[in-house]
């Protein structure tokens, strides 16, 4: 059986999506962090249940992981994962 596959459109109204992000609890930091942490969390899961039947997915680690990193400097944080396909 042949799986088959549908494109399907998405449009935002930039305005509406901006009044969004500024008045959601996303604009309270910790929220935020925990958010991103947590779609961090739910990709690797996806990865995990996918692997069940493909291991090739974990490419080299097995063992999943994410990272929070902190660039004083850049005033930037970065949250990735150890496998690039669990991004």
């Amino acid at each position: 059986m042949g799986a088959q596959k549908e494109t399907l459109g998405f449009q935002a109204e930039v305005k509406q999506l901006l009044h969004l992000m500024i008045h959601s609890p996303y604009s309270n930091k910790e929220i935020f962090l925990r958010e991103l942490v947590s779609n961090a969390s739910d990709a690797c899961d996806k990865l995990r249940f996918e692997a069940l039947d493909n291991a090739a997915l974990y490419e080299s680690e097995s063992e999943l992981k994410i990272r929070v990193a902190y660039d004083k400097d850049a005033r930037t944080l970065t949250i990735s994962t150890t496998a690039s396909a669990c991004a």
